[in-house]
């Protein structure tokens, strides 16, 4: 006997009335700036005036915002402890395409009433897999047509894409760096395909995110053999790229844990050192998401700094995390001192075009109001917004900035100097040390600087 119940009338009328929405139903035609709005007045932005020039710069240009499509358009609020709790009025929940297509039409609609620039996804995002790599590419031109044709309606480009090489079971060994080469080559094949789709969308980057390129043990695991192999793999996605013509920057988005137990890609620095071992850093930068950084065990805008320190750092994934659960949860930024750190590495480094801040980031299960997705975003841009503010009045007083320089100023003349250049002998050092003796103690003074900073927060 079927354990499947006929469906109801009042099911097929839900199923029905799904079909026919196209747009984001909140009552809205674009989230407007009202800098004097009450502290319960959460449809509007209170510090994000996208024109407002600071810097030299529009808040939108510093500001490069992105709405990311897999949390927000096919996040279901199931956890590994829970099933699905955000119900969408606009999603059968079916895999066809006619639900793929008004997915993507409320989801352009809802990004114009944000008024967000750019937009990301994976390919599995945005069209349903089929039984075979020729039917998946068909499903997937289909709904980049119709991606086009909203782009070119709402004026909303893509910041990036990239593919999904981490979900289907052909990935649970690792894609780029499986131990089967059939596995290796049907990643690659996906690969060619999202760098095609990323061209004619016109995306002005293209992500990997080594999702199960890692291990779980040693004991079955050749680490040289693997990470050779992913080397290789993005070789040849050098030379592709170059084939076809896209010309957006590659990134690589660092991970240390989740979905295996080590991932290739631990940190910033693990992946810059990787890249420059196999000579592959002219060819990629890095797309930093704070919530991984925090995972490898350092602070929020460490890998941020640190990529941009070494001219590495493309794209950031604005979201942040819960260090005490130990786990990725993508949540959105809403703390301002966090945001300052980040803004203030974009403004020292002039901006992060071509790359942005794209919202990878979920509602929590508990926020099941179809109004929740927007106020999340709403939220996460004014902090930004507030962050640049603060940023820039950093920059500009150059208090901190003169603090910090204060710190180094021994390396600027004498031995300093020649220890900077890398002139310097072990002999010059001993000769100082003879002449000079005991160095004096030096306070770092990192309560001042912590207090300073909090001068302009609060």
């Amino acid at each position: 006997m079927s354990s499947f119940a006929p469906a109801s009338k009042s099911s097929n009328d839900e199923a029905q009335k799904a079909s026919s929405v196209t747009t984001y139903p909140v009552d809205i035609v674009k989230v407007p700036y009202k800098p004097d709005a009450t502290v319960d007045d959460v449809i509007c932005f209170k510090y994000y005036n996208e024109d407002e020039v600071i810097m030299g710069k529009p808040m939108k240009d510093w500001l490069r915002f992105s709405v990311c499509y897999w949390h927000t358009f096919r996040g279901t609020g199931a956890d590994p402890f829970g099933f699905p709790t955000l119900k969408r009025s606009w999603d059968d929940g079916s895999d066809s395409i006619e639900n793929a297509e008004r997915r993507m039409r409320v989801a352009f609609d809802f990004m114009s009433k944000l008024g967000v620039k750019y937009w990301t996804f994976h390919d599995r995002d945005i069209a349903p897999e089929g039984a075979t790599l020729d039917e998946t590419n068909s499903n997937l031109d289909r709904l980049v047509e119709l991606a086009s044709e909203l782009q070119d309606k709402t004026g909303i480009k893509l910041l990036w894409n990239t593919c999904n090489l981490f979900a289907h079971p052909r990935y649970s060994n690792g894609a780029a760096t499986n131990a089967d080469a059939h596995v290796v080559a049907y990643a690659a094949a996906q690969v060619k395909k999202g760098l095609e789709v990323g061209k004619k969308l016109g995306a002005e980057n293209f992500v990997f995110w080594g999702g199960r390129e890692g291990y779980h043990t040693l004991l079955n695991t050749n680490v040289r053999e693997e990470l050779d192999s992913l080397a290789n793999f993005f070789k040849m996605a050098v030379a592709y790229k170059k084939k076809i013509g896209f010309t957006g920057p590659f990134l690589i988005e660092p991970k240390p844990k989740e979905p295996t137990k080590h991932q290739y890609d631990y940190d910033a620095m693990t992946v810059i050192a990787f890249l420059k071992t196999y000579n592959l850093d002219k060819d990629f930068k890095l797309n930093i998401e704070p919530n991984h950084t925090t995972l490898a065990g350092h602070g929020h805008e460490h890998d941020v700094v640190m990529a941009s320190s070494y001219g590495m750092l493309g794209s950031v994934d604005s979201n942040t995390g819960s260090p005490d659960l130990g786990w990725d949860t993508d949540q959105f930024p809403m703390d301002v001192k966090n945001a300052t750190f980040i803004m203030k590495t974009i403004l020292d480094q002039g901006g992060l075009a071509p790359g942005g801040l794209n919202f990878d980031c979920k509602v929590r299960r508990e926020s099941s109001d179809v109004a929740d997705m927007l106020i999340s975003h709403i939220g996460a841009m004014d902090c930004f917004a507030k962050a640049l503010r603060v940023a820039a009045k950093i920059k500009q007083d150059g208090v901190l900035d003169k603090m910090k320089q204060e710190r180094y100023a021994s390396f600027g003349s004498g031995l300093g100097a020649k220890l900077k250049s890398g002139n310097a002998t072990f002999e010059d050092c001993h000769e100082y040390i003879r002449q000079k003796g005991e160095p004096e103690r030096r306070s770092g003074h990192q309560e001042k600087f912590e207090t300073v900073l909090n001068r302009y927060l609060l």
